[in-house]
């Protein structure tokens, strides 16, 4: 008698587990619920969807866009109006310097051009006198080689007059000039300022950081694991934190063979169009499409999620609805793809309203 009534407490107590996990599954609206309701029905579509690797990085330059601007002999800064973000033109006068040894420099090329000039006069008249054998090869020599050494050397202050900005073919005495320019030598804008007015600039000194945006890029961080799934020439869209909503197309320029202690490598991206409100170092989020395909999707609003599952409503007749569980996978632009499609397939699937049908089903828990 004992065992039989086990038995009968275990039948009943299947029995009302059944019910419950019935009454879970399920759930029937009134004819005023379902009038009511905002609950549209739909069914699995055809969609090309990819996955969406999220990654974040900094807009960087190359160091060959990025220019430390010096000036070869040292001076005092007379005038400069550069400040830290402004834009500068392309042989505009970015800064004016003083100094005395700019004069000397500019009298000694002046003074060896008249010194050559007498030398080369001298050399002639040594030659002719040596080929008609009036003058001794001595002096022919020495006119020589004082000629030679003073083309030599004005050529060299010719060349340190050009790395200051001095054309040496125009100056003249009327021209000489105790200040020297420094001009911009790209269209680009100013990243750092080092010096002030009245600073005196030793030849070493970096007076300027100009930045060339022709080749800004982004700088991304990306996992080993997802690594194997870019290649280069692949697009992809970058944006702000501040704005998100702004997108930047940008194209994948080189992929870092080397992975650092975080697990992540470089990928160095290039702007299809660059914005100059974008600036070196700048945070930036990106967002890569891979893995495309053509699968069986739903809108996300038809899927709900429930103690770390997630489910769908099925339409049945008579205003019920039974709840299914689903696998997902990629997620694209508002849409899911469902793995387990033969358990939905050809079923009338709540598109809209699957949440409200979610609460009324907890409450009929309860």
């Amino acid at each position: 008698m004992l065992l039989l009534l086990i038995g009968c407490g275990n039948t009943s107590s299947d029995t009302q587990q059944k019910e419950q996990e019935t009454h879970i599954q399920s759930i029937t609206l009134t004819d005023a619920q379902k009038k009511n309701s905002t609950i549209t029905i739909g069914a699995l579509i055809q969609k090309d969807v990819s996955e969406i690797i999220k990654v974040h990085g900094k807009i960087d330059v190359p160091p060959q866009n990025l220019i430390s601007v010096s000036i070869p002999m040292g001076g005092f800064l007379v005038s400069s109006d550069l400040l830290p973000g402004m834009h500068v033109k392309k042989g505009q006068v970015i800064a004016v310097l003083e100094d005395q040894q700019y004069i000397q420099l500019q009298e000694d090329y002046l003074t060896t051009k008249v010194r050559l000039e007498q030398a080369e006069a001298d050399f002639i008249r040594q030659k002719d006198l040596n080929e008609s054998k009036a003058g001794s090869d001595k002096v022919f020599e020495k006119a020589k080689a004082e000629f030679q050494s003073l083309k030599v050397i004005l050529r060299s202050l010719a060349e340190k007059l050009e790395l200051l900005h001095i054309n040496a073919k125009t100056l003249t005495e009327q021209s000489l000039s105790r200040r020297v320019k420094i001009y911009a030598p790209f269209n680009g804008f100013v990243s750092k300022v080092f010096v002030n007015i009245g600073k005196y600039v030793n030849p070493s000194d970096v007076l300027f950081e100009l930045v060339n945006p022709k080749d800004i890029h982004v700088n991304l961080h990306v996992f080993e694991k997802d690594i194997v799934k870019l290649s280069i020439g692949q697009n992809l869209i970058v944006y702000t934190n501040s704005n998100p909503d702004k997108k930047y197309p940008c194209e994948i320029l080189l992929i870092s063979k080397d992975i650092s202690t975080d697990g992540t490598a470089e990928v160095h991206c290039h702007f299809e169009q660059y914005d100059q409100v974008l600036i070196p170092g700048m945070y930036m989020n990106a967002d890569i499409s891979v893995n495309h395909s053509n699968v069986l999707c739903l809108p996300e609003v038809a899927i709900v999620s429930f103690e770390g599952k997630q489910y769908i409503f099925l339409k049945e007749q008579n205003n019920s609805y039974t709840i299914k569980e689903i696998q997902t996978g990629i997620k694209d632009k508002g849409f899911v793809q469902i793995l387990n499609t033969e358990d939905v397939q050809k079923k009338s699937i709540v598109i809209n309203g699957a949440y409200s049908l979610l609460l009324q089903n907890k409450k009929s828990q309860e």
